[in-house]
């Protein structure tokens, strides 16, 4: 019996929970989604105890199972995973096949598979652009997947804790938003930290919680960065 493991990269996050929501609310058993996706999907080795095990998070459905067991729930597979994080992740959310993506960022699909694999992106402003716009990626996503998020996470590192105004236009660069938006965050940003920092220095000799404080702040800044943004007011 073919077994249904692949080698290929890791399956993106599956939202169990998500599963046996949805199984619910369509009033079907867990019976009723294996003998679909057997007999719709040529997947014989799927058993209600595989279904169960699936939305119990004991065990992970791979790629082509989740495509199937999205189809035996009428979903999309982006209802069964939990926020995606990588490109492939991405892709296999919105239930876009890798040619499709490569066709339409005009790009060879090896050279398009291998961006998935090594989490590097290499394709020009105008490809990523087709590839923001064809996974409908929201900025803080398409920073992620196309592997500038560790740069932006140093840019702002040096921002806040020196001279903000010298990296406004390095993070447009990795991030483009506009100049005002950009200068405005990283200034409340850089004041969030500097009264960190003032905390640990005060005259009571400061405190390890404040000085822990700070560097959880350091920790989290691209987070930081992109919460500012949203709620920028305007």
């Amino acid at each position: 019996m073919r077994h249904s493991a692949q080698p290929n990269p890791p399956t993106p996050p599956f939202n169990a929970p998500a599963a046996r929501r949805l199984r619910a609310a369509l009033g079907m058993g867990p019976e009723h989604v294996a003998y679909g996706m057997r007999a719709s999907y040529g997947m014989p080795y799927v058993t209600p105890d595989l279904v169960v095990a699936w939305e119990r998070g004991t065990v992970t459905p791979s790629s082509p199972e989740l495509t199937a067991l999205a189809g035996a729930l009428w979903c999309s597979p982006g209802e069964l995973i939990g926020r995606p994080q990588t490109l492939r992740e991405h892709r296999i959310a919105r239930a876009v096949a890798p040619e499709d993506v490569a066709h339409a960022v005009g790009m060879e699909l090896r050279a398009y598979l291998r961006a998935e694999e090594s989490g590097q992106w290499r394709g020009n402003e105008r490809q990523s652009a087709a590839l923001a716009q064809t996974l409908d990626l929201a900025l803080p996503d398409f920073v992620a997947v196309t592997g500038r998020e560790a740069k932006l996470a140093d840019l702002l590192h040096s921002a806040v804790t020196t001279r903000w105004q010298a990296y406004v236009r390095p993070v447009m660069k990795l991030a483009p938003l506009d100049k005002g938006v950009v200068e405005d965050v990283l200034q409340a940003l850089h004041q969030d930290y500097q009264g960190h920092m003032a905390a640990t220095l005060s005259w009571g000799g400061g405190s390890r919680s404040a000085s822990e404080s700070g560097q959880q702040f350091l920790d989290g800044i691209v987070e930081n960065f992109w919460t500012s943004v949203e709620n920028r007011p305007g």
